[in-house]
C-alpha cells in the first residue's frame, strides 16, 4: 500500500496564524492558532495525526473502529478508507439507531464505503473487554481486522501526535487543545520542549482524563512525558452539548477573525482560553497557541 503521506499529500507542518484579539492583548498575551484543520480536507487536524500511524500499522487489513452517532473519528476513518482503498467498519453505539434514517454524519460514513454495525449501549460500554471485542469481531467476520479504539487514541496515535508538539517547539509558552479521549494531548505534551507546557480543555464531563492520559503516555513511551494539565470547567454539559452562550461566543469569534469555529471542541477551547486570560492565569508576555483540531462539518 502507498504510504498515506504520499497518497494524500497533507499540508504539514500545519500553518501557525497570529490573531489580534483584545481579550488577550489587554493582558499582555499573544494568541496563535495552530491550523491543524488545514492539514487535509477529509482527515482534519488531530484525526490525521492519530489515524495515519494506525493505518500504517494495519498494513492493508480491514480497520474496525468505534464511535457514537456523530463521531468525527468515524467520519475521518471512513474518508481514509475511501481515499486509500481500505475496508472500514464502524461499530456504532446505539442498537436503536440501526433502523432509523441515518443522520448526516453516519450517512457520510456509509457514502464513503464504511460498513456500520450497531450495538446496544451495554455492549458498547464493554467493547474493550477481550471477550466482548472478540464476539463483535466474530459477528462481523473480521477476527483478523486491525482494531482502532474509540476516538483513535492508542499508543500509535499518541506517538503520531508527538509531531504536533515538535512543530511548536520554540513557538509558544503554552499549547492548548480541546480533549476528547486524551490521545492528542498525550502526544503533543511529549513532543514539546522542556520549557513549554500543554493545557487540555476536556469536552466531556467526569474528570477521568488525567488517568487516561497518564496511561496512554505509559503505553506509548513507558512513562509520563512532558508538562501538562487539564481544566475541566469548560465542557458545557458534556460531549456534543452546547449552549446559546457558547454559540454566541463562537459566532463572535468567527466575526472577529474570519475563522469558522467548530462547536464541540474548538469553541470550548477558545472560550476556556478567553476565560483563563481574564482570570490572570497566564503571565504577561506569554504566547499561547490554541490548536484548531477541527472545523464545522457541512
Amino acid at each position: 500500500m502507498t504510504s498515506p503521506d504520499a497518497a494524500l499529500r497533507p499540508l504539514l507542518p500545519s500553518p501557525l496564524q497570529e490573531v489580534a484579539d483584545d481579550r488577550f492583548a489587554s493582558h499582555g498575551i499573544r494568541l496563535l492558532l495552530k491550523r491543524d484543520d488545514l492539514i487535509h480536507p477529509d482527515l482534519i487536524g488531530n484525526k490525521w495525526r492519530k489515524l495515519v500511524p494506525n493505518i500504517e500499522a494495519a498494513g492493508g487489513r480491514t480497520i474496525v473502529t468505534f464511535g457514537g452517532a456523530y463521531s468525527n473519528h468515524l467520519r475521518a476513518t471512513a474518508a481514509a478508507g475511501r481515499l486509500l482503498g481500505l475496508t472500514t467498519v464502524g461499530v456504532v453505539r446505539g442498537q436503536e439507531l440501526a433502523d432509523r434514517p441515518r443522520n448526516p454524519s453516519l450517512a457520510r460514513c456509509e457514502a464513503d464505503g464504511m460498513r456500520l454495525h450497531f450495538v446496544d449501549r451495554s455492549t458498547y460500554r464493554r467493547k474493550a473487554d477481550p471477550e466482548t471485542l472478540d464476539a463483535i469481531l466474530g459477528t462481523l467476520g473480521a477476527r483478523d481486522a486491525y482494531v482502532v479504539p474509540e476516538g483513535g487514541s492508542n499508543a500509535e496515535a499518541v506517538r503520531g501526535c508527538q509531531a504536533l508538539g515538535r512543530e511548536l517547539r520554540g513557538r509558544a509558552d503554552v499549547v492548548a487543545l480541546a480533549c476528547g479521549t486524551g490521545g492528542t494531548l498525550a502526544g503533543t505534551a511529549a513532543g514539546l520542549a522542556p520549557d513549554q507546557r500543554a493545557l487540555g480543555i476536556p469536552v466531556l464531563r467526569g474528570g477521568f482524563l488525567t488517568a487516561e492520559i497518564r496511561t496512554l503516555q505509559e503505553r506509548a513511551f513507558g512513562a509520563r512525558r512532558g508538562t501538562w494539565s487539564l481544566d475541566d470547567r469548560f465542557h458545557f454539559g458534556g460531549y456534543a452539548r452546547t449552549t446559546p452562550g457558547l454559540d454566541a461566543f463562537a459566532e463572535d469569534f468567527e466575526t472577529r477573525h474570519g475563522l469558522p469555529v467548530e462547536r464541540l471542541y474548538v469553541a470550548k477551547l477558545l472560550y476556556g482560553l478567553v476565560t483563563l486570560a481574564g482570570e490572570g492565569a497566564f503571565r504577561r508576555g506569554t504566547t499561547v497557541t490554541a490548536v484548531v483540531t477541527g472545523r464545522p462539518f457541512p
